[in-house]
């Protein structure tokens, strides 16, 4: 019969495709690891892995059978975690993920004011791409992702929008356009923009929108941090767009903040749950503080 450790070898060596390096990561010898595959191998009656030398790689089953078996980890993780979190909700873990536009300030607010209410409580982050954060919520990795814009309806996310925030044009500050309250989009067609690259949920909103204004921008750098691309702008080596979240307190030297008033560039931040899975206590917990925390603030804002 198959055993819980079989499991957890083979996903292991699966991710490295090396059995040395997994036993390693283990703290296990690699001759346990080898005879566990093996058996396991065995008692399924096909290969999981193609053995070339020190190297091993998954046969076409063993993809199948790593993708159905890395679901299945993650619901005993989840069973085990709701036991010790039903016991005391308030001291469990919250494993989240957010996109690099929320790193530098709605997050750790958010999380600040949480802990206030529950100490004890420790979290898990996890940064992401838009795309790979969807992915990583309806596989299980993690059950709640905050990201912008919220994703269109799926059959097994479903999310609540926090908020909308405005995004903005970031300028050097000896630009022609440093000095003015507020641009046209189409003011910045001869420009040479500093975008994330083709992927990125930003980039494909700025190309979009600025397409739809009759020119198709001159991208010279692309990055996937936002710091650097701060820090490009700051150069001088160009102008981006970017929610105006991220420059509360981080100005870039050197750098410039001008509000687009047409079009009017919004994106609505949200959060995203399964559909199809339940979240644990603890993270039940701070979904639903998030929410009410994120009304409170829009309303005084207001």
């Amino acid at each position: 019969m198959m055993e819980l450790r079989q499991i957890k070898y083979f996903i292991e060596v699966a991710k490295r495709e090396h059995v040395t390096e997994a036993a390693n990561a283990l703290h296990v010898a690699q001759s346990a690891v080898s005879r566990q595959i093996f058996n396991l191998e065995e008692e399924l009656g096909v290969d999981l892995f193609i053995r070339e030398g020190r190297t091993v790689r998954l046969t076409r089953i063993g993809k199948i059978f790593l993708e159905h078996m890395e679901r299945a980890i993650n619901v005993i993780d989840d069973a085990t975690q709701v036991v010790e979190e039903y016991i005391d909700p308030e001291k469990g873990t919250i494993h989240i993920g957010f996109s690099a536009s929320l790193a530098s300030y709605i997050l750790p607010t958010a999380i600040y004011y949480f802990r206030k209410e529950y100490p004890d409580v420790k979290f898990e982050l996890h940064q992401g791409a838009y795309s790979d954060l969807i992915d990583k919520v309806i596989k299980g990795e993690i059950n709640i992702a905050i990201l912008g814009p919220l994703p269109p309806e799926h059959e097994k996310i479903k999310g609540t929008v926090l908020f909308t925030e405005d995004i903005v044009a970031l300028l050097p500050s000896n630009h022609s356009l440093s000095r003015r309250r507020s641009i046209k989009l189409i003011e910045l067609r001869d420009d040479s923009f500093v975008l994330y690259p083709p992927g990125y949920i930003l980039h494909d909103v700025i190309m979009e929108q600025c397409l739809q204004r009759g020119f198709k921008p001159k991208v010279s750098f692309e990055g996937k941090d936002l710091d650097a691309i701060k820090g490009l702008v700051s150069a001088g080596l160009g102008v981006t767009l970017i929610p105006e979240v991220t420059l509360v307190d981080s100005m870039p030297r050197a750098t410039v903040r001008v509000p687009i008033i047409e079009p009017s560039l919004k994106r609505s931040v949200g959060a995203i749950i399964p559909s199809e899975r339940e979240l644990l206590p603890t993270e039940k917990l701070f979904y639903d503080f998030i929410k009410e925390f994120f009304t409170r603030l829009e309303s005084f804002q207001h």
